[in-house]
């Protein structure tokens, strides 16, 4: 089978591995946080296997839980996004390199100004997953009371976006002549001051560093509650988002997808990426085994941390853990659309807290496959033939040999059938995607009033 429709992937890295107890298996880098070489080699191999990119999530604070909780906790500390793909875009070349950064808790002029330095150190690989944040505790980390309304968090993420867009078109692509002779380093008429002020922002500009590598880094956003979707389908190139179900992956597909003409989109602008949890076997049997094994390093203190995270304001004492999950809160102000799919996960299956708590474990909510190297490949082309994905972020269950076993025994498969590339298509992130490069906002103003006067 060949097609020239290809599956895009993105390796989705969680320091020590997306499993809560990732960290207590004795394949993962307990201390990988903090440990640049363990980086370095997961996204060298995600590189040898021709992934997209290599994704980083970050919250700008700790996530909360209880102190018994805390403390078992693997991932609580790791390397600030942009600053650790900065140095890995010195060890790699083709691979992009998408760094997670808060709409809600930085400024656009300095959150441009390291994505456009981020363009360049890596020549055109760099990717920005526009956040919200859902982490309540971030608010005490920035002087504030507490955290934004779920509302007013996506209104100003809309107006940031807007203004970060525009501050990368500062420059025009030829602005610096650099004429050592006459003494002019660039053209004037090819400098433009943004000078936005809105309800959120005022931001004058220029930036202070020039038109990224690809005219934007490409933008990622992973909501997928109603505001999430709509400013999914106005601002974002790609979508990281979670599904349980084909008909869920399809549904959110199609409405997304058919959202993007009202803003002058067409739907290929957009690359929508589930994520999938992979657990790979020789055989099924093993891939059973590997999965019950992860399952058993769950402490009691963390499963039960696992549920609280959830049942916010319920008092979950009065049940064990194989009674039938009660009804989960009806709304929250952190992750909707994560609540939703939760809730979704728990009804549908009618399940117990234990049974809950297991499927939570693994990768929090997004796709769990097990099985063969073949029936893994069976599982992405179900979706990817059937207007569920264009692609998908694979979020190894162990670090780094969840990730091994995907690019030496999966890989192979995809590119088999055809559904796989086999070398990069090109140099930036943006190419390898096939999005197209953002023209500049106000060098196009400019041709279309040369073209009226013509």
């Amino acid at each position: 089978m060949s097609t020239t429709r290809k599956i895009r992937l993105g390796a989705f890295i969680q320091a020590t591995g997306h499993h809560v107890s990732a960290w207590r298996h004795p394949d993962s880098q307990a201390d990988a946080g903090l440990n640049f070489e363990h980086y370095k080699e997961i996204t060298q191999t995600a590189q040898r296997g021709l992934f997209d990119a290599v994704f980083l999530a970050d919250s700008v604070g700790i996530w909360g839980g209880t102190p018994e909780t805390q403390i078992r906790n693997g991932k609580i500390v790791h390397f600030e996004p942009v600053t650790l793909l900065s140095a890995l875009s010195s060890v790699t070349q083709n691979i992009g390199l998408i760094a997670t950064a808060s709409t809600t808790y930085e400024e656009p002029y300095t959150l441009a100004r390291k994505f456009a330095s981020l363009d360049y150190l890596s020549k055109g690989r760099a990717g920005w997953n526009v956040v919200t944040t859902g982490n309540e505790n971030a608010a005490a980390n920035f002087g504030r009371d507490r955290h934004p309304e779920h509302s007013d968090r996506y209104e100003r993420a809309e107006e940031f976006v807007e203004v970060v867009k525009g501050l990368w078109d500062s420059w025009e692509d030829d602005a610096f002549i650099r004429d050592r002779e006459s003494g002019i380093y660039f053209d004037s008429n090819k400098l433009h001051t943004l000078d936005h002020k809105g309800k959120h922002f005022s931001v004058k500009g220029p930036l202070n560093v020039g038109r990224p590598p690809q005219g934007y880094p490409v933008i990622v956003q992973a909501g997928a509650s109603e505001p999430g979707r709509d400013l999914a389908a106005r601002t974002a190139e790609v979508i990281f988002t979670a599904n349980q179900t084909l008909a869920d992956a399809q549904e959110f597909y199609a409405d997304v997808k058919g959202r993007l003409a009202k803003y002058g989109r067409s739907p290929d602008d957009l690359k929508i990426m589930p994520g999938a949890f992979p657990i790979i076997g020789r055989t099924e049997e093993e891939a059973q085994e590997k999965y019950e094994f992860l399952q058993s390093l769950i402490h009691p203190d963390v499963a039960w941390g696992i549920l609280k995270n959830y049942y916010k304001d319920v008092d979950l004492s009065k049940y064990s853990l194989d009674d039938l999950a009660p009804e989960l809160p009806k709304d929250t102000n952190t992750n909707k659309s994560r609540l939703k799919l939760v809730k979704d996960l728990a009804t549908r299956g009618a399940l117990t807290l234990r049974q809950l708590y297991l499927s939570l474990a693994t990768a929090r909510g997004h796709r769990t496959i097990l099985g063969t190297p073949e029936s893994i490949a069976d599982q992405l082309e179900e979706w990817f033939n059937n207007d569920a994905a264009d692609g998908f972020n694979i979020m190894p269950p162990i670090l780094p040999t969840g990730l091994d076993d995907f690019v030496n025994l999966v890989i192979p498969v995809l590119q088999k059938r055809g559904l796989f590339r086999t070398e990069y298509e090109g140099s930036t992130l943006r190419e390898n995607l096939g999005l197209r490069r953002p023209d500049n906002r106000f060098a196009a103003k400019q041709e279309d009033k040369t073209l009226v006067l013509a």
